[in-house]
């Protein structure tokens, strides 16, 4: 804010100046305020613009437009003069800093900040195109952060600015870093056109920087990376990479449009984006500027602030007599509510839609015709015209400070989640990953019943449908999460059942599972081995958590471990206290037990050597295969336990094999990819990861090979041939995912380190559609299965349910 120059006009119209506020494209920028104390914004064409013809025509039109803009998320015109000598016009003064100032001031916002400032945006952009306007010159100087959300200014003139200048050759109109490559180029620009400057001022936002440049930059060297450069968005949260990176892309038509946008980021509704989403430093800042501006005017005769009745608060959380404060009020569907029962006195916040005014700027001209102030704008002094205008005693500028703390006290007031869903509940749903729970290697989701979910633009991942934080002693004790009948179960103590659909617990049961203890699923139970204690097999109902039954194999046999499952058998290592070479050394061995009846089925003794412990295996057709942290790798007939092979393997195994089981195969990650026959223990074939270091371990669904490299990469594979079907060299997120799952044409992925999250790809190409992450670091695996359409996830104590899109 600067001082009034003596070049500086004192009045437009009816409105005394106060100060500048800057100057932009068209002209200079007052901070004004009308006989009856209504703060508003002036803009004051420039003398040589003012004497074009042609562009006082457009001006005119552009004003009409503009006042059809009566958006939540922009500051009206509520008055201007297209006919005077120097052309103005007046649009309601927000209360609050623009973002640039903020950025400067605080650095980078938080991830929430930004989401809600993105929705509020969008939403603009909505109101603004609407009303048949392209703003063209979106960037942070013109967005203003309120403490009750967003306002983008300047929409609709910036186009009557522009036809004079495009008429000159080589003048590109807008703002270097922030205009879309198609206007930087001296195209027509649509509406896309102000997506792509909303996906900068994003970036801008999470990061403090401009993702072409710093400002310091020609304009030339801005211009060229905008129309030929990739953006860089390092820094930027991980679950908004996708979306601002789909604002930025350089066809218009990719580009996805407002509406899809406020879906993606506010499903619920924008509103439940605002409360408490300025970090406490900024909301600070607004009482301090709302101080400021009435600094500015102190020798003027301080007017009444008058409130709502006794007790109950006006707007703003103004705290009335009685001394308790309420919420800001929320608007109506058409950007505005009814008027407050009594005007607030206090200065001019900018909010709400345009309204009735004269165009003259003529002295005694009302800035707004009834007197009813939108809702949300505050003015300081009492309405030019209107009944019910009563006088009141003088505040003092302590009361009016009060209001300002009383603005950052509702800002800080709040903390509310919207949830990513939209549409009803679906009846009961189909698990189709629960048969292969132990290996993960089917696939999941198919047949799925659908819901009505709004499926976000390119590049941006869903938000949860819900979330939950889970107890310390929960641990995810499989690579694959666990489903069975619209309930999740989360493994730790206690074990705990939670409904898919909701989040909400279903039954929880105290020391039935002992800590890191596998958890398997099949035929309506889960299993676990209690080597703590008892040393038994435990099946507990999955439905209800009751025990169902629990097997002892012998008094001198002890039940470790479980390794694998099928339709069947559950199988466990043992020892045999019975059978040993030392006071230490005893035989360990391997056993089916039928999960039906909790008897054993067999049991075979381990070789002498191979009395390691933590063996982890899988059941493919007839054979079960399982290895160990000694390297080994055997298969097992699972009828009879009988042992068909075993051989020693490389030091880059990961224990848990993985099986094809169509073409019988062992795989085996590593340096190289190998598949070997289940029945001989023979190489059929190996792939080469031509240069990348190496492979992870492998997943296999429906007879495609996937899986991670070394270097971030995920490949699919046909699994019968070892022949690459495609490399997706960048899926999106610093870490690769691990573990995949298949439903439908989606292919999802899990990553095994804080750094990547959930990952979707196009299965059959492998191109990255999005990447979904909390931020967190646990230092825990991400872990992933679809139940019916609801994709859910875990993070270390972190589940999430996202809709599987």
């Amino acid at each position: 804010m600067e001082t009034l120059q003596p070049d500086d006009p004192r009045e437009l119209g009816s409105y005394r100046l106060l100060g500048r506020l800057g100057a932009g494209g068209m002209g200079r920028v007052y901070l004004a305020r009308s006989p009856g104390g209504r703060t508003v914004a002036v803009k004051v064409v420039r003398p040589e613009l003012a004497a074009d013809p042609d562009f006082r025509s457009r001006f005119q039109h552009e004003v009409e437009t503009a006042r059809a803009v009566s958006g939540r998320y922009t500051a009206p015109v509520v008055d201007a003069a297209p006919d005077a000598a120097l052309p103005w016009l007046a649009t309601a003064y927000v209360l609050g800093p623009d973002l640039t100032d903020v950025v400067e001031a605080h650095g980078a916002l938080p991830e929430r900040t930004v989401r809600a400032l993105g929705a509020g945006l969008a939403a603009a952009l909505q109101e603004i195109h609407a009303a048949g306007l392209i703003h063209r010159d979106l960037k942070p100087s013109n967005v203003l952060l309120a403490a009750d959300g967003p306002r983008v200014i300047d929409f609709g003139i910036a186009r009557a600015v522009d036809g004079n200048r495009m008429t000159q050759t080589g003048v590109v109109v807008g703002s270097p870093g922030f205009m879309s490559p198609e206007q930087a180029m001296g195209r027509d620009v649509g509406t896309a056109g102000d997506v792509f400057s909303l996906g900068v001022v994003l970036a801008f936002a999470a990061t403090g920087r401009s993702p072409f440049g710093e400002g310091a930059a020609s304009h030339a060297a801005l211009l060229y990376q905008v129309v030929h450069g990739e953006p860089d968005v390092t820094g930027v949260p991980q679950s908004l990479v996708g979306l601002i990176r789909a604002c930025l892309l350089k066809d218009p038509a990719q580009r996805p449009a407002p509406a899809e946008i406020v879906a993606a980021l506010a499903p619920g509704g924008v509103e439940g984006l605002l409360t408490d989403w300025l970090p406490s430093a900024v909301a600070s800042t607004i009482a301090t500027h709302a101080a400021g501006i009435l600094d500015l005017d102190l020798e003027m005769p301080e007017p009444a602030v008058q409130v709502g009745s006794a007790g109950s608060a006006g707007p703003l959380g103004l705290v009335s007599p009685a001394g308790s404060a309420g919420p800001v009020q929320a608007p109506s569907a058409s950007g505005f509510g009814p008027p407050p029962a009594m005007p607030v006195a206090a200065p001019g916040y900018g909010q709400g839609a345009p309204v009735t005014s004269g165009t003259s700027g003529a002295p005694g001209t009302p800035p707004y015709g009834t007197g009813e102030a939108p809702l949300g704008t505050v003015h300081l002094g009492s309405p030019d015209t209107g009944p019910g205008t009563a006088a009141a005693p003088a505040a003092s500028r302590r009361r009016f400070l009060g209001l300002a703390a009383g603005v950052v006290g509702v800002v800080a007031a709040g903390g509310g989640t919207a949830w990513w869903l939209s549409g009803k509940d679906g009846d009961a749903e189909k698990d189709g990953a629960s048969a292969a729970a132990g290996g993960g290697t089917a696939q999941a989701g198919a047949g799925a019943e659908k819901e009505n979910f709004t499926t976000p633009p390119a590049g941006t991942a869903p938000q949860p449908l819900w979330h939950k934080s889970v107890a310390e002693d929960s641990i995810a004790t499989t690579e694959q999460l666990l489903t069975h009948g619209g309930l999740l179960f989360i493994s730790g103590d206690p074990l705990v059942a939670y409904d898919v659909k909701s989040g909400k617990q279903r039954w929880s049961r105290k020391d039935v599972l002992p800590f890191g203890a596998p958890l398997l699923l099949a035929d309506g139970k889960l299993y676990m081995a209690d080597s703590d204690t008892s040393g038994v097999l435990k099946a507990l109902d999955a439905t209800t958590g009751e025990e169902a039954w629990r097997s002892r194999l012998g008094e001198d046999l002890k039940v470790e471990k479980t390794i694998a499952i099928d339709a069947k058998n559950v199988y466990v290592t043992v020892t045999d206290y019975a059978d040993s070479r030392s006071a230490t050394d005893f035989r360990t061995g391997v056993a089916a037990i039928s999960h039906s009846t909790g008897k054993k089925v067999w049991l075979q003794k381990r070789d002498w050597g191979t009395d390691d412990y933590d063996v982890e295996g899988t059941v493919s057709g007839k054979h079960l295969v399982y290895a160990d942290s000694n390297r080994n790798l055997t298969v097992r007939d699972t009828a009879t336990g009988t042992q068909l092979w075993t051989k020693k393997i490389g030091d880059d195994w990961t224990w848990r094999p993985t099986v094809a089981p169509g073409p019988g195969l062992v795989l085996l990650p590593g340096t190289t990819l190998t598949a070997i026959d289940v029945e001989t223990g023979k190489s059929r074939w190996t792939l080469s990861p031509n240069g990348r270091r190496g492979f992870d371990n492998p997943t296999v669904v429906d007879g495609v090979l996937y899986t991670a490299d070394h270097d971030g990469g995920v490949w699919a594979v046909d699994v019968k041939t070892g022949r690459k079907l495609w490399l997706c060299e960048d899926p999106g997120a610093d870490q690769a995912p691990a573990q995949f799952l298949r439903a439908g044409g989606t292919l999802y992925g899990a990553s095994a380190m804080d750094g990547g999250g959930v990952f979707a790809l196009d299965a059959r190409t492998g191109r990255a559609r999005w990447v979904y992450n909390d931020n967190k670091d646990p230092g825990e695996p991400w872990q992933i299965t679809i139940s019916g359409n609801r994709l859910l996830a875990m993070h270390g104590y972190e589940v999430y349910a996202l809709p599987a899109v």
